[in-house]
């Protein structure tokens, strides 16, 4: 499969299927009363949901009303929800409780944490890596976050930056006024294992020279080495969207941008790619692999004995909703066949699951709306839009037809109950 050759989208995923997530507290019922029940309402479902949420369920800090409408059906006359759940965003810079918090009271509904998936959720799966000393760059609550996803020992870019000043010299005004030339390496501050990206920084010049300082010292900055360590420190990432878009007219840069930026300055300075052990967020099929582990303790939890056979991502976004999606699906498919598929630098051979497919749903009320439809899908008639994803996923062009196309969330659901003879 051409759009896993790379190893960089499942770094170490050969040890990620032996992996489980142990989450916490049954998955609690949803608040919301206002019945939709149908004959068939109490069987259990062989199906789950993944919702994208900006665009989807909300637009800044409102609700989109057709969201409300969509939980309304969700829920049965106990206020549980009748199918498994799970949101999955490719936010970063917020805890995952308050996220929850947010959703529930927008949605008028009860989120548990356990059903948010942040983009770097999946970091809780790489527990060879939690009790190393680990640079953390991004922005928002750093550390709480890392700390949440299991990392023991985290330095923030900031506490690097003050413990060796000389290194941060790009901004004339934060320069020290007198610094002490070091002949002789510390030896009081932590040697750096590995370095976590959870999101894009607000000092892009600051996070790329410090952390190319920490990959070309093999985790001792401040000091120089003759010859760049390769392979380097572990790298993990999460959220590769270029661009975002927010109140202005043009899309702003996402951390796909510091990441495409890092990439090439290190692959200038050193000849050599940037690897990395774990690539996490929509598309990255670690992220939909997780999703659906959350979705089958769900339905177990529930005491629902059938296996759920069938995803439905529904999304705004064709690069990230659309293309992950049905990239899982294409997955799904050879795994279920017993195909390995390209194995490039070790990459895990693929798991068996009870899961048969992963179907794309498209709606109209984020950032597929704002643009013409026509560009979202390339065809023989169009010039193909230069591909906006990351380098480590090869660009297929029919991973961007979504399954289906629906105005908004409402109709979703109503489209899943359709196919599933729910309604």
């Amino acid at each position: 499969m051409a759009a896993l050759a790379r190893v960089g989208v499942l770094g170490a995923g050969r040890r990620l299927w032996k992996l489980h997530v142990r989450l916490s507290a049954g998955l609690q019922g949803c608040g919301l009363r206002r019945g939709y029940i149908v004959g068939s309402a109490e069987r259990s479902p062989t199906f789950g949901l993944l919702f994208d949420i900006d665009g989807v369920l909300v637009r800044g800090h409102r609700v989109i009303p057709a969201a409300l409408e969509a939980f309304s059906k969700l829920v049965n006359s106990q206020g549980q929800l009748r199918v498994p759940v799970v949101f999955v965003t490719n936010a970063g810079n917020i805890l995952q409780h308050n996220k929850a918090q947010e959703l529930s009271a927008l949605l008028g509904c009860k989120v548990d944490p356990d059903q948010v998936i942040l983009s770097h959720s999946p970091m809780k799966l790489f527990l060879q890596y939690h009790n190393k000393q680990m640079l953390v760059s991004g922005q928002g609550p750093l550390v709480e976050n890392a700390r949440a996803l299991g990392f023991q020992n985290v330095v923030t870019v900031d506490e690097l930056r003050i413990a060796f000043p000389e290194l941060d010299m790009v901004d004339l005004q934060r320069r020290p006024k007198s610094m002490v030339i070091r002949t002789h390496l510390r030896n009081d501050f932590p040697v750096i294992e590995g370095v976590i990206l959870l999101g894009e920084p607000v000092r892009w010049e600051t996070n790329l020279q410090l952390i190319m300082d920490v990959l070309l010292s093999n985790g001792n900055p401040g000091t120089g080495l003759a010859t760049a360590p390769y392979p380097h420190l572990p790298v993990l990432a999460s959220n590769m969207d270029l661009l975002w878009m927010a109140e202005a007219k043009m899309p702003r840069f996402g951390h796909g941008a510091f990441l495409l930026c890092l990439e090439t300055i290190y692959r200038k300075v050193t000849g050599n790619e940037l690897r990395y052990e774990g690539l996490m967020g929509k598309p990255s099929i670690l992220t939909y692999q997780y999703a659906e582990d959350v979705i089958r303790q769900q339905a177990e939890r529930r005491g629902w004995a059938t296996p759920i056979r069938k995803l439905y991502a529904i999304g705004d976004n064709p690069m990230s909703d659309v293309y992950g999606a049905n990239l899982f699906h294409q997955y799904l498919q050879t795994a279920n066949l017993g195909e390995e598929g390209q194995q490039t630098g070790g990459q895990q051979k693929q798991r068996s699951s009870a899961t048969q497919s992963c179907a794309s749903i498209l709606v109209c009320t984020g950032i597929y709306s704002s643009q013409d439809p026509g560009s979202q899908v390339p065809t023989p008639r169009r010039e193909v839009l230069p591909f906006h994803g990351h380098r480590d996923f090869g660009f297929s062009p029919e991973l961007l037809e979504a399954s289906h196309i629906v105005h908004d969330v409402n109709e979703a659901v109503q489209l899943v109950f359709h196919q599933e003879g729910w309604a």
